[in-house]
């Protein structure tokens, strides 16, 4: 056994330690702290009780989590709802959470949001027709998770 395998054998409560100082440097999810378990070496049960302690702690909370993920990838990323939803999918959280989380996001900050990264993209694209254009910045802002009623509304302020 190397030093680095050595290294990944935690104690039941030395695991619920490290996860809990994981888990208040930022917001994590069920599935984030069940994969860092993992990495660690622990078993499914020992996994199971750490999470459940962690629950009950409030260091994991899926409800603040979605909502902390759908503002800072909205903000910082420039991600569209569509995006996050299916990100916010992949980490297991629950279809009423994604909704309600989607919901936090402030519908004209989304919009101004939109039309502001089209700008700045119309700006880099080469098109030989407005036809052209239209279609690359549609295509662009469906990238980004953004939906088809709202790209529409975006395209017509251009």
């Amino acid at each position: 056994m190397n030093k680095r395998e050595k290294s990944l054998n935690y104690t039941y409560e030395e695991a619920l330690h490290k996860a809990a100082a994981y888990c208040s440097v930022a917001e994590k999810c069920v599935f984030d702290v069940q994969t860092k378990l993992e990495s660690w070496g622990m078993v499914r049960q020992d996994s199971d009780k750490i999470i459940l302690q962690l629950k009950n702690d409030k260091f994991i909370d899926e409800k603040r989590f979605a909502e902390y993920y759908a503002k800072d990838k909205f903000r910082f990323n420039k991600w569209g709802k569509i995006k996050i939803g299916i990100m916010l999918q992949s980490k297991n959280i629950a279809k009423e959470q994604i909704q309600n989380a989607l919901e936090t996001i402030d519908t004209i900050e989304y919009q101004n949001m939109l039309v502001t990264l089209l700008k700045q993209k119309a700006k880099n694209i080469n098109y030989k027709s407005d036809y052209e254009k239209r279609g690359k910045l549609f295509h662009f802002a469906q990238n980004r998770g953004f939906e088809t009623k709202a790209i529409d509304t975006a395209l017509k302020t251009l």
